[in-house]
């Protein structure tokens, strides 16, 4: 029995991850990461820092990225609650420059997000209260950190919400044609 399903997405480099789950009586007992499987689908990545955050309804986290020489990939999953994850592809040349990726993450579905570098990602929190956790590749480096504004109307992301609590930085991100970004296709990978 596999482990893992992996499933690409609209933007091919966006894998959503389906863990096998065994459920009985006392619980449930999934493997939450295998290096070995994730390398068989072609998640090659050395995770480096695991984070864990808490935040209630409303809240919007992102766009975040870092610079490529200290960009991250991240492996996305939720233990509590449930989140509106949103991955958007910023490699220049990209055929899928500017397009976003949005899926539901939860606690029940226990589907993961991985998102390579060159994405910038955010999430919504659409329960009462929701706990996500996220492998990167690199760790977090505020010298290299950016991001884009959560509505530009150029990407045009459809948001659950229309009237997201956002930090003080993150109400202050540019759009994307003025963000600095420095990934290029099809090298924007590390």
């Amino acid at each position: 029995m596999a482990k893992f399903k992996f499933l690409r997405l609209e933007i091919p480099d966006l894998i959503l991850v389906e863990p096998t789950v065994f459920e009985d009586q006392r619980g449930f007992f999934m493997e939450a990461y295998n290096k070995g499987e994730f390398e068989k689908a072609g998640i090659d990545k050395n995770f480096v820092q695991d984070n864990h955050s808490r935040s209630e309804k409303g809240v919007l986290r992102g766009l975040h990225y870092q610079l490529r020489e200290k960009a991250q990939a991240k492996l996305i999953r939720v233990v509590r609650g449930e989140i509106f994850d949103v991955a958007v592809d910023i490699r220049k040349g990209s055929p899928y420059f500017g397009k976003w990726v949005g899926v539901r993450l939860s606690e029940e579905n226990r589907l993961m997000l991985y998102i390579p570098e060159g994405f910038a990602h955010g999430f919504v929190v659409i329960s009462d209260v929701a706990e996500v956790l996220y492998k990167a590749s690199d760790f977090y480096s505020p010298a290299h950190e950016r991001g884009l504004i959560w509505n530009d109307p150029q990407i045009g992301i459809r948001w659950p919400v229309s009237n997201p609590i956002l930090s003080e930085k993150d109400s202050r991100w540019p759009p994307l044609k003025e963000a600095e970004i420095d990934f290029i296709f099809p090298s924007g990978e590390g």
